[in-house]
């Protein structure tokens, strides 16, 4: 099946971005020779939509070792990294990606991907499973099943299990805690402020940051913006995370009253419309919006076109709306995900293990799909403790163990 890329001449550039990811993946490394001995994929179709970029594409070419015929879209248009999908051709991969895609490009390349007939799913919002439920039904008795990465994702999966209109089985990768708790956190607290950062090139120190969503994202993003010095508002629907956050030591609020107070502004939701433009007319000049939530819908952007008389993009990745006052507001990276659209996302040595989790997740398909219904399953524990227990080895961690007298206490009810 012939790709759709943007130069095949790339290959190179992005082969070394691949091999310095690689070489800080210890337990993607430990997978990959397995898989490589057990051919553990062998004569399955897997598809991957996720953002492309070097990690993305080691996770690929893992499977590949294991036997699998890969084809690989993006998740997002901004986070392409042209080089890096040559590199994935260059190697036997199949891909439908480039940087800057429109709309009905990006489209295109996901049914371009659905083509290759998947027998595997691995999905990044939901894009892949909503498309072959909505537009690709022919295909729902060959996919076996997949791996879902992110919290907007799951969302959408578990409103069509409610529904019963989910037609194979979905495994939530993002509720496992090897991922949340790594990825989520610490990821995403150092990536969206490395892709702010990098984009702005500001001073973050003595700076107010206002942090919508206080979920295991929005954790990292407030305690990396407090470390680099700035005073933190988290705004919040739910009560328990917003006392989480005032105990965590960061002032709540709503999003109209911290409105008034932001410099920066960061969304880390997966819902919509969570700034407006009533919080836009309460800002002040020079405010910063970014978005660090899958979509590009938490910052309304209509509303903020209809309050601008002009729109000027005066740094790269960087649109300044200019207001009938006079005063501007900018936003960053079209209001995406502002750590790969503007940034190379989550470290290295994060996403090895969210990048485990899905190989052993698909893995687990393989060995168990007769045996599962068409739900959203949770990452078995077994797995989860699989990963962390590679992780620690990677670093030349360990750990105490029980003994046979702690766990026969510890079943005890007496």
């Amino acid at each position: 099946m012939q790709s759709s890329i943007r130069d095949l001449a790339l290959a190179p550039s992005g082969q070394q971005k691949i091999d310095w990811v690689s070489a800080h993946m210890p337990v993607l490394n430990r997978l990959r020779a397995q898989f490589k001995e057990e051919q553990t994929f062998a004569g399955k179709k897997v598809v991957i939509c996720l953002h492309l970029e070097a990690k993305t594409a080691y996770l690929a070419q893992t499977l590949q070792y294991g036997g699998a015929e890969v084809c690989v879209a993006a998740s997002n248009p901004l986070s392409t990294q042209d080089d890096v999908v040559a590199a994935l051709v260059q190697g036997g991969i199949t891909a439908h990606a480039w940087y800057g895609a429109s709309d009905t490009e990006y489209h295109q390349h996901l049914h371009r991907a659905l083509d290759f007939q998947p027998d595997l799913l691995i999905d990044d919002g939901g894009d892949l499973v909503s498309t072959i439920h909505q537009e690709r039904r022919e295909l729902l008795t060959q996919v076996q099943g997949g791996a879902e990465e992110t919290t907007t994702g799951i969302l959408r999966l578990r409103a069509m299990d409610q529904a019963g209109e989910l037609n194979f089985p979905m495994i939530a990768v993002n509720d496992a805690e090897s991922k949340y708790l790594f990825d989520n956190r610490y990821g995403t607290g150092q990536s969206v402020w490395d892709g702010i950062m990098r984009t702005t090139n500001l001073v973050i120190a003595g700076k107010t940051v206002v942090v919508a969503g206080y979920g295991w994202c929005g954790k990292g993003v407030a305690l990396r913006a407090k470390g680099l010095g700035a005073r933190v508002i988290v705004t919040e629907v739910q009560p328990i995370r917003a006392n989480e956050a005032w105990m965590d030591g960061f002032a709540v609020m709503p999003m109209l009253d911290a409105a008034a107070q932001g410099d920066i502004f960061i969304t880390v939701t997966g819902n919509k419309d969570v700034i407006r433009g009533e919080h836009m007319k309460q800002m002040k000049p020079g405010a910063i919006l970014c978005n660090a939530g899958h979509f590009d819908v938490e910052v309304n952007k209509t509303d903020l076109q209809a309050l601008a008389r002009s729109c000027t993009t005066v740094r790269r990745n960087i649109e300044a709306y200019e207001l009938a006052n006079g005063q501007r507001i900018y936003l960053l990276a079209e209001g995406r995900l502002v750590n790969l659209a503007a940034g190379d996302g989550h470290p290295a040595e994060v996403m090895d293990m969210t990048f485990a989790i899905q190989a052993l997740s698909l893995k687990y398909l393989t060995e168990n799909r007769q045996a599962l219904e068409n739900h959203v399953y949770r990452v078995s524990a077994e797995i989860d403790r699989q990963v962390a227990r590679l992780r620690l080895a990677s670093l030349g961690l360990s750990i105490d163990t029980l003994s046979d007298e702690q766990e026969k206490y510890l079943a005890a009810w007496q």
